[in-house]
């Protein structure tokens, strides 16, 4: 057996994101400097996983409302867009590399999910092809830099799941939610629209499609806001919003709603919306973003 530590490359630096430590970390830096911090310190954050050019602004608004000083586990909920999952799954690395220092792994954490039953192994491969946890570990490491060697991280893959599945993850992960110290990132773009992305609702008393998008948008928010699980899965049901980390977010849905049982007081509230582009003919596509913060009270 080696003792070799396994490591996760940053797969996506050089081409989502600066491979420069000095220039990623100076974007970052202007990027959350026009950010306010409103709703501190945040227990979860929704934020988007694109190409920084694209997202990058937006989910300063999300990273923001992080208090370092407060979190010491940063749990990482991120859709599978490129291996078939039905469950949720754990990646076999100790370490994730970023530009600008390197994030390690909660084993004590894992080892318990582990003896659950309920989660999966992704290979390296799989970990390292898969953009949408990497996209927020150079985000992760900025807001946290000032307790850098004070925090680890617990990286979970979510495959397509069950409404009974994101109930059950849900209760798991609601004991975490409850603690103070832990902090969880939900990784989630919202409408993919355009004829590339096989979806193309359009409601024309809004007007231009892009007022459309952001309409249809707005309700999910809307709806993800009152922190009702149930809501959400109809309002995906009926619009077939393309929101790629819907499930994510329904698992942070449901673990909300366990804690509420037992009388705890959470808001959830989105600081900051953006599009892409503005699709405005059939032709063109568009992917929004959207940021917000879950508070305790």
């Amino acid at each position: 057996m080696s003792n070799r530590v396994v490591c996760r490359e940053a797969s996506h630096a050089g081409s989502w994101y600066s491979a420069s430590g000095s220039q990623l970390n100076a974007q970052l830096e202007g990027w959350l400097s026009k950010a306010e911090s409103s709703t501190r310190p945040a227990r979860a954050i929704i934020a988007p996983h694109a190409g920084y050019t694209y997202c990058g602004a937006c989910a300063a608004y999300a990273y923001k409302q992080v208090d370092p000083s407060v979190t010491r586990r940063v749990f990482i909920l991120g859709p599978s867009h490129h291996v078939p999952l039905s469950r949720c799954a754990l990646s076999p690395a100790e370490i994730y590399r970023t530009p600008l220092y390197d994030l390690k792994i909660d084993q004590k954490v894992y080892a318990d999910l582990w003896k659950t039953g309920l989660f999966e192994r992704m290979s390296l491969q799989t970990d390292e092809d898969e953009h949408s946890i990497e996209m927020h570990l150079p985000y992760t490491a900025k807001a946290m830099e000032s307790h850098k060697d004070e925090f680890s991280i617990v990286p979970v893959l979510v495959g397509a799941l069950s409404e009974s599945k994101e109930q059950e993850y849900g209760k798991l992960l609601s004991k975490y939610l409850a603690d103070p110290s832990n902090l969880f990132i939900i990784s989630s773009d919202f409408c993919h629209w355009g004829q590339r992305f096989r979806y193309t609702y359009y409601d024309e008393s809004q007007g231009e499609i892009h007022r459309s998008i952001e309409h249809l948008d707005r309700m999910g928010m809307g709806i993800i806001e009152t922190l009702d699980p149930m809501s959400f899965t109809n309002y995906l049901k009926k619009y077939r919003n393309t929101i790629c980390g819907r499930h994510p977010i329904g698992v942070l849905l449901n673990a909300v709603a366990e804690l509420r049982k037992s009388g705890s007081e959470m808001n959830f509230s989105f600081l900051n919306y953006a599009q892409s582009s503005e699709c405005r003919n059939w032709q063109d596509s568009s992917v929004s973003y959207a940021a917000g913060a879950l508070i305790a009270h």
